[in-house]
């Protein structure tokens, strides 16, 4: 009889525990087999953000972004147009902003510098931020249900069917990457574009790095409207654009102390 009694309460407690589950996951807008941690999408997985990830090849994608060639707020505007129309990113008035991209001052973008004397060009500037697809990204690691995970391409991708909202992702990463919906964002995209999926209220988003686009032979969404001022390409091969700049300019990385070895290298 006792132990009879203990299966039945222990039965029951666990009986609760879905249930409760089950609520949190309704209540941030995914399906509650959401809430249990699965093994890590296969890259082009239905929901996923990637349209194929692995095409066209690389070993390491990565970005290189000449700030001295962003001289006036409409270059910059123009490039942070392009990737919120490209990707359906809400304008949402008041503090619940949704970031892909976007610019900050030169002290809010490179903390690690602590020089005081710095030219006029960098005390006045704006600079662009975004996902930084970090070798070592520690929101892959905090992430519960895997929602968040690395390609081995290098791009650090997000499948929002996955994402429960807790937000541990967003407290993760060290950048400020990461964007909550707080509210559904279809009610603030002005004109949708249907080649690329909507989100939902209750999950997190940001930068992807366009694989949509690579797998269309196109260049990232904000390379493509920069006019030569962000280039992208292949890290780990010694003849792309990337690598190029990279040797022939003096570059800087966000937080480098971290190790968390970003994938956005700006030359400076």
């Amino acid at each position: 009889m006792k132990g009879s009694r203990r299966d039945f309460l222990r039965m029951a407690g666990l009986s609760a525990f879905a249930l409760g589950a089950a609520s949190v996951a309704s209540a941030v807008g995914t399906p509650a087999a959401s809430a249990q941690p699965a093994a890590t999408p296969e890259p082009g997985a239905a929901g996923n953000f990637m349209t194929n990830p692995s095409e066209p090849q690389a070993k390491r994608w990565a970005m290189v972004i000449d700030t001295r060639k962003f001289t006036t707020p409409e270059q910059i505007r123009r490039v942070t147009d392009a990737c919120r129309h490209a990707h359906n990113v809400p304008v949402i008035p008041g503090k619940q902003e949704v970031k892909w991209i976007w610019a900050d001052s030169y002290h809010h973008v490179f903390t690690d510098d602590t020089n005081a004397f710095l030219p006029e060009r960098l005390i006045n500037g704006q600079f662009l931020l975004m996902c930084n697809h970090c070798t070592n990204p520690p929101c892959v690691r905090v992430c519960p249900t895997q929602a968040t995970f690395k390609a081995e391409n290098g791009m650090v991708v997000m499948d929002p069917h996955r994402c429960i909202g807790c937000r541990f992702c967003m407290a993760g990463c060290p950048y400020g990457a990461r964007s909550f919906n707080f509210r559904d964002p279809q009610d603030y995209v002005e004109q949708v574009n249907p080649d690329y999926p909507m989100r939902m209220r209750g999950v997190v988003e940001k930068c992807t790095f366009c694989p949509e686009r690579l797998a269309a032979g196109k260049l990232p969404a904000c390379v493509e409207a920069s006019d030569g001022a962000m280039i992208f390409g292949d890290l780990n091969d010694p003849h792309s654009p990337v690598r190029k700049a990279l040797a022939e300019n003096f570059t800087v990385r966000r937080k480098p102390s971290l190790g968390t070895e970003p994938g956005v290298y700006y030359i400076i």
